[in-house]
């Protein structure tokens, strides 16, 4: 058996790489029994059942690094939240979501803010906001190809693994005209904006793998119209935005949620100015979201 790397997945049919070939496969029924199944990013061994039309079925799964339910990808090392400033309008209760779901995974999130000439005033905003914070944020223009390569420039590059980015955000934001841009051809459908709702068309169906330098693979994942991040607890949540953290400390509550307590660190770095009220405010809205399917989970 050798070792390869899923790369695209069509229903039940997964094409991996494996020795610079790449490989049509089938899973083994028993990944059903085991409740588990092959995705895109999953390390595999296959066993060779027709070298000369490279077909191969899929024996085991190597233990995975982490999984993301959506996008339904394993072994993630860095997530690209993408937003736009117009077309459609940048959704930063989404973003806070994505870079909070990175931090829970124990990913390096990169922002990119596209479409930057639509409202270069928007889009220095938000990057002044996030970068204060201390993400990393990149300002591109896709169809021109300005700020392309500084995401790149912000990928780690260890070559001990391979290095899977996924980019993550709404319909219509630009993240295949991206990919389609770093690769400087078109290997993605670009999304379609609808003129009558200024929302993205999701055009994305099937999660594949490209590579965009050698071992460094970029995930283009169908566009969201939401984002669930219910594997979060909602009393772990304060844990996963980095501008608390200097903060919680000072709470006199243990477990404090932030929310209706008095005494609490991070209202009061809110009102000192220390914390974006906004930023807060989302947090709230994702907290109270999180909070209310906990209490009426059905069991």
């Amino acid at each position: 058996m050798q070792k390869g790397l899923i790369i695209k997945n069509i229903t039940n049919t997964y094409y991996i790489k494996s020795n610079e070939k790449i490989y049509e496969c089938i899973a083994r029924g028993r990944f059903k029994q085991d409740d588990i199944i092959p995705v895109v990013g999953d390390n595999v061994e296959i066993e060779i059942i027709d070298r000369e039309n490279n077909k191969a079925v899929i024996e085991r799964i190597i233990e995975r690094k982490n999984f993301s339910r959506r996008p339904k990808v394993a072994n993630l090392t860095e997530l690209v939240c993408v937003i736009s400033t117009k077309l459609p309008k940048p959704d930063l209760l989404m973003l806070d979501k994505q870079l909070v779901f990175a931090e829970y995974l124990g990913i390096k999130p990169i922002i990119v803010i596209n479409k930057n000439d639509l409202d270069k005033n928007l889009a220095i905003e938000i990057e002044r906001e996030y970068s204060n914070i201390g993400y990393n944020v990149v300002i591109t223009n896709a169809l021109t190809g300005e700020g392309i390569k500084n995401i790149i420039k912000k990928i780690d590059k260890d070559k001990s693994n391979n290095k899977i980015v996924a980019l993550s955000g709404n319909s219509g934001v630009g993240k295949s005209s991206i990919i389609n841009s770093i690769l400087d051809k078109d290997v993605t459908i670009a999304g379609e904006i609808s003129l009558k709702n200024k929302k993205g068309k999701n055009t994305t169906t099937i999660t594949s793998l490209y590579e965009v330098e050698k071992d460094i693979y970029f995930v283009d994942t169908p566009g969201f119209s939401t984002f669930d991040i219910n594997e979060i607890e909602s009393a772990n949540l304060d844990k996963y935005f980095l501008d608390f953290r200097d903060y919680i400390k000072e709470c006199e509550y243990q477990g404090c949620s932030h929310v209706k307590e008095e005494k609490c660190g991070i209202k009061t770095a809110v009102e000192n100015g220390k914390i974006s009220k906004n930023r807060y405010d989302r947090y709230i809205k994702i907290y109270e979201d999180l909070k209310y399917k906990e209490e009426h989970k059905k069991w």
